[in-house]
């Protein structure tokens, strides 16, 4: 679904990023940890598109977990 992102989130720590997103999948939503790439490229998308006040289109999985970013 096509949205604004409200906020980003990371830690240090291995595969551990974050976004707020707006309705409908309101809320943080962690960015599914399969790859030490694969979290930080989503996670720099989702920055990306935060920082340039651009929609983005995010796919979220049946446990709430970020699995795919574009926009």
């Amino acid at each position: 679904m096509w949205m604004n992102i409200n906020q980003t989130y990371a830690t240090p720590g291995s595969k551990n990023a974050w976004a707020h997103l707006p309705s409908p999948s309101a809320g943080w939503r962690k960015i599914k940890p399969s790859s030490d790439d694969g979290v930080t490229n989503t996670f720099m998308l989702l920055a990306l598109a935060k920082a340039s006040a651009k929609q983005a289109h995010v796919t979220v999985d049946s446990s709430n977990e970020i699995t795919a970013v574009y926009f």
